[in-house]
């Protein structure tokens, strides 16, 4: 049983229309770094799920015993509460979200209408990580990498920071030239870190994912 949930980590919900967008946050981070992102999105008059993913925002222990299978099924479960509310569904996400966000459209077309992946992460081109990773003497824990931000005090639609210390920006046009989607588009985030969703590019991102949604709302 998962630990008390840390305070600004809760997910969140706000009803709107009938477009649903899931908003996922990524790999070791919380409902914090998307929530802005969520915000806008509701502000626009969308129906907006952004789901805690399992083993996040409580403890290392949690996170140390939650598995792949068990944050699919988190993001499952944003999805039908989507589902019950909403009758088109888009999918934003930050990071591992981005990833998801290409998962389920791959898995689930019939449900998901378009996705908007920031920095995500297919490859990381990181040795050391793969040494660690596959060295049986290897430390329970690693240093992270914390919140990369440059900001101080803070179909398809690709946005990845031209300078990002955590995923490679090679990810984009990797994902770009993957996807078989027609209709797909590489935005570069040129003031931005990894965590793009609360830095330079926050309003940014917004508006160019509200634009994205306007456009494939009403697509067949």
């Amino acid at each position: 049983m998962e630990q008390r949930v840390m305070e600004g980590a809760e997910p969140f919900r706000f009803e709107g229309n009938g477009t649903g967008v899931l908003v996922s946050h990524g790999f070791t981070g919380t409902t914090q770094s998307v929530r802005p992102l969520g915000e806008a999105l509701a502000e626009e008059g969308f129906t907006v799920m952004g789901p805690r993913i399992t083993g996040h925002g409580t403890s290392m222990k949690d996170h140390a015993q939650s598995t792949a299978l068990g944050w699919i099924s988190s993001i499952e479960e944003g999805l039908t509460w989507l589902g019950q509310r909403t009758h088109t569904i888009f999918f934003a996400g930050l990071s591992m979200g981005g990833m998801f966000a290409l998962y389920f459209a791959a898995t689930r077309p019939e449900l998901i209408r378009g996705i908007v992946p920031i920095n995500a992460c297919v490859f990381l081109n990181d040795p050391d990580l793969a040494r660690i990773v596959f060295d049986p003497q290897a430390p329970t824990t690693v240093p992270g990498v914390g919140s990369d931000i440059k900001a101080e005090g803070v179909e398809d639609l690709i946005l990845q920071s031209t300078e990002d210390h955590v995923v490679p920006p090679e990810n984009g046009p990797h994902i770009l030239e993957k996807l078989d989607s027609e209709d797909k588009e590489l935005v570069w985030l040129e003031n931005s870190y990894h965590v793009a969703t609360l830095d330079n590019d926050a309003d940014l991102i917004a508006e160019r994912t509200v634009r994205f949604i306007r456009d494939h709302e009403g697509a067949p």
